[in-house]
C-alpha cells in the first residue's frame, strides 16, 4: 500500500466517525489554542512595560533623591532634598561626564491650574529646555520652553494633551493664559501623547514650566535650590554604563561622601526598569503556558483512547486485510497516519483559533497579545507529535493481531 493510498484510507477512516473525530481533535484544538494565547499574553504584558518604560525618554538615567529619617522613621526614595541645581551642572559639564549628553534637572509639586472659570489639580514640573529631548517627548503645537525663558524666569508653561484637554475642552490652548498657582503664565505649547497606554496618565497630564520660575513665583520652598529629580541621558546606549559610573562619581564627591552604600541618591537606568517590570510576566508567561501545556496532554490521551476504540471496532478489517496480504508495517502505519492526521487538524485548527483570538480577545481585555511564532509553530509540531506518539500504542495493538484470531472475532 503506497503513502497516497495509506492517506486517502485514514481519511475515509476518521470521515466515517465525523462526531467522534472532531471531539478529539477539540481536544487538541484547545490545548494549541491556550498555549498560543497565554505566552501571546505574556509576552504582550512584556511588550507593554517595556513601551512605558522607553516612553520616559533614550538611553535615560534617573537621579532621584535619598530618603529621609525622621523619629526613627525612614521616609521613602525621594523624601530627601540632596540634589540640587549645583549637581545638575556638574553632571552637564563635558569634562566631568564626557558620556552624558543631556541633562534634564526637574523641581516638580503638585499645583493647581486655573484658566477662567475652569480648574484641575495636576503635576508641575519646572525644567529646562533639554528636558523635551531627554524624555523624547514632542510638541503637538507651539514651542518648548528655552533658555531665554528659563533665564529669565518666563511666565510661561507647556501643557500635556491630557492638562490642555481639561482646561481647554473645545481646543485653542495654545495663546491662552493660564493660572499656576496664582502666577499668570501664557500657554506656548501643548506636548503630543508619550502613547505609554497606563502611564500616559502622568506622562501626559502634566504642565512644564521654566525651572526658574517654578523654583522662584510657583512652587518656592524653604530651599528653592534644591530638585526633585535630575533626568540624565547618555550618548550612546553602550555608554549608558560609562553614565551611570559618572554620575554615582560626581554627585559621591560633590555630597562629600566615602562609600558608594552611604549615597545620598539613587540612579535608575532603563535595563534595570525593564529587568524588574518584565520578570514577574515571564513567569507568569511560564506558568500560565505549562498549565496550557497540560490541556495537549490531555488531548493526546484522548487521541490514544479513540485509536483504541477504532482498533477494537475494526478487528475484523485488520484481519481482512492481513488475510489478503497486508503487513503488519502496513497496518501500523495506517493507523499512525489517522493519529498523525487528527493530531495535525486539531493543531492547525488551535493556531487559527489563537490568531482569531489575538485580534478579538486583546480588544475585549485592552491588553495587547502578541503572536510569538516559537509558540505558534512549536505548538503544532506537539500536536503532530502527540498524534503520533498517543497512536504508537494502538497501531502496535492493531498490527499484532493474528489474521484467524481477527477475522472470527465479532
Amino acid at each position: 500500500m503506497t503513502w497516497i493510498e495509506t492517506f486517502r484510507t485514514s481519511l475515509s477512516a476518521i470521515g466515517t466517525h465525523r462526531l467522534r473525530s472532531a471531539l478529539t481533535m477539540l481536544g487538541i484544538l484547545i490545548g494549541v489554542a491556550a498555549v498560543i494565547l497565554t505566552v501571546g499574553l505574556g509576552e504582550g504584558a512584556q511588550d507593554k512595560v517595556k513601551s512605558q518604560i522607553n516612553a520616559l525618554g533614550t538611553n535615560l538615567l534617573v537621579v532621584s533623591p535619598g530618603s529621609t529619617t525622621t523619629g526613627g522613621i525612614r521616609g521613602g526614595r525621594g523624601s530627601s532634598t540632596t540634589l540640587t541645581t549645583e549637581d545638575a551642572a556638574s553632571l552637564g559639564s563635558p569634562v566631568v561626564a564626557p558620556d552624558i549628553a543631556r541633562v534634564a534637572p526637574v523641581f516638580s509639586a503638585s499645583e493647581t491650574l486655573l484658566a477662567g472659570t475652569t480648574n484641575w489639580t495636576t503635576q508641575v514640573v519646572g525644567t529646562t529646555a533639554s528636558w523635551i529631548t531627554v524624555r523624547a517627548r514632542s510638541l503637538g503645537e507651539g514651542r518648548f520652553i528655552t533658555d531665554a525663558d528659563v533665564q529669565a524666569g518666563a511666565a510661561v508653561v507647556v501643557l500635556g494633551p491630557s492638562t490642555a484637554e481639561e482646561l481647554f475642552s473645545s481646543g485653542g490652548a495654545l495663546g491662552q493664559t493660564v493660572m499656576v498657582n496664582g502666577v499668570p503664565s501664557e500657554v506656548v505649547g501643548v506636548l503630543t501623547s508619550s502613547g505609554a497606554s497606563d502611564s500616559a496618565a502622568t506622562t501626559d497630564d502634566q504642565a512644564i514650566v521654566p525651572i526658574t520660575t517654578a523654583q522662584e513665583r510657583i512652587i518656592g520652598g524653604t530651599n528653592r535650590n534644591q530638585l526633585s529629580s535630575i533626568y540624565v541621558e547618555a550618548k550612546t546606549s553602550s555608554s549608558l554604563s560609562a553614565a551611570y559610573q559618572e554620575i554615582n562619581s560626581t554627585l559621591l564627591i560633590r555630597h562629600g561622601i566615602t562609600t558608594a552604600t552611604a549615597a545620598d541618591f539613587t540612579i535608575t537606568s532603563q535595563q534595570s526598569l525593564v529587568s524588574t517590570a518584565t520578570s514577574v510576566d515571564k513567569t507568569l508567561t511560564v506558568l500560565l503556558a505549562g498549565i496550557a501545556a497540560v490541556s495537549l496532554l490531555v488531548g493526546g490521551i484522548g487521541v490514544m483512547n479513540i485509536m483504541l476504540v477504532s482498533v477494537t471496532e475494526r478487528i475484523r478489517e485488520i484481519g481482512l486485510r492481513k488475510a489478503l496480504g497486508a503487513t503488519p508495517r502496513a497496518i501500523r502505519r495506517q493507523f499512525l497516519s489517522e493519529a498523525s492526521i487528527l493530531g495535525l487538524s486539531g493543531g492547525v485548527l488551535g493556531v487559527g483559533i489563537g490568531v482569531l483570538g489575538k485580534f478579538t480577545l486583546g480588544h475585549a481585555i485592552n491588553n495587547p497579545i502578541s503572536l510569538s511564532p516559537t509558540a505558534t509553530v512549536g505548538s503544532l509540531l506537539v500536536a503532530i507529535a502527540i498524534g503520533v506518539v498517543f497512536g504508537v500504542y494502538p497501531a502496535t495493538r492493531a498490527a499484532r493481531l493474528a489474521p484467524i484470531d481477527a477475522l472470527r472475532s465479532e
